[in-house]
C-alpha cells in the first residue's frame, strides 16, 4: 500500500539571526517600526476605522524601501528569500521575475487579533518577524481544502503536522515565514504585555 502526498502545501522558513550584525539591524528594524506608528497620523487613523489592535502602515505607506534604508536593506535581504523559494516552488517565471510590490509594518497591541484572510492579486506573502514577547502571537495556518472537506470527520490531535487542519507557527526575532499568497492565515489573540511587532510583504509576477 502507497500514499502519495499530492498537492503540497509548502511553506518556507528562515531566519536573518544568521546574518552578520543582526542584532543591530533588527533593533534598527524596530526603531523604525516605532517611529512611523508615532508619525503616520493616515496609518493610525486606518487602523483604529478597520479595527486593527495597533498600527499597521497597510494602508497608509508603500514606499518604505524608498523612505528608510533600513527597510531597503531589508527588502533586499528578503529578495534572496523570494529567489530560493520560487525556485523550490518549481515556477516557471517565463521570462518575468518576482518582485516585491508591498511591505508594511504590523504593531500587534496586547489583546488584539488578526482575522482569517489572503492576500489577493500576489503570487508570494510572507512576514519577518522583529519583536515577540513571550506570549505573543503564533502564526496560524488553514488547510486550503477545509471548505471543500464538507462531511469529513476532525482530525486526530496527534495527525502528523501536514495532516492537521490548522498549523500553528512560533516565530522568533529574526524568523522568516514565506508562502503561496493563497494560503488563508490569521494571527490569534496576542497574550503578551507588549507589542508584537512584524514586517509583512507580497511579491507579484511581473
Amino acid at each position: 500500500m502507497t500514499l502519495r502526498p499530492l498537492f503540497a502545501t509548502p511553506v518556507y522558513e528562515a531566519s536573518l539571526t544568521t546574518d552578520r550584525s543582526f542584532e543591530n539591524f533588527n533593533r534598527e528594524i524596530l526603531d523604525a517600526c516605532q517611529s512611523l506608528s508615532e508619525e503616520d497620523v493616515a496609518g493610525r487613523a486606518w487602523s483604529r476605522a478597520h479595527g486593527y489592535g495597533g498600527y499597521t502602515s497597510y494602508a497608509s505607506l508603500n514606499d518604505l524601501p524608498q523612505r528608510m534604508s533600513v527597510f531597503d536593506e531589508l527588502k533586499r535581504r528578503l529578495d534572496r528569500h523570494a529567489r530560493i523559494f520560487a525556485d523550490q516552488l518549481a515556477f516557471d517565471l517565463q521570462g518575468g521575475k518576482l518582485r516585491m510590490d508591498s511591505l508594511w509594518v504590523n504593531i500587534l497591541k496586547p489583546g488584539a487579533a488578526h482575522s482569517g484572510h489572503v492576500h489577493p492579486h500576489s503570487v508570494l506573502s510572507g512576514t519577518v518577524y522583529v519583536a515577540t514577547p513571550p506570549g505573543a502571537s503564533a502564526l496560524r495556518l488553514e488547510d486550503p481544502r477545509l471548505p471543500l472537506m464538507m462531511a469529513a470527520p476532525p482530525r486526530r490531535p496527534d495527525a502528523p503536522e501536514a495532516a492537521q487542519t490548522f498549523v500553528y507557527l512560533q516565530p522568533q526575532p529574526g524568523t522568516i515565514y514565506m508562502w503561496e499568497s493563497w494560503l488563508r492565515h490569521e494571527v490569534p489573540v496576542n497574550r503578551a504585555k507588549t507589542p508584537r511587532v512584524s514586517v509583512s510583504f507580497n511579491y507579484g509576477w511581473r
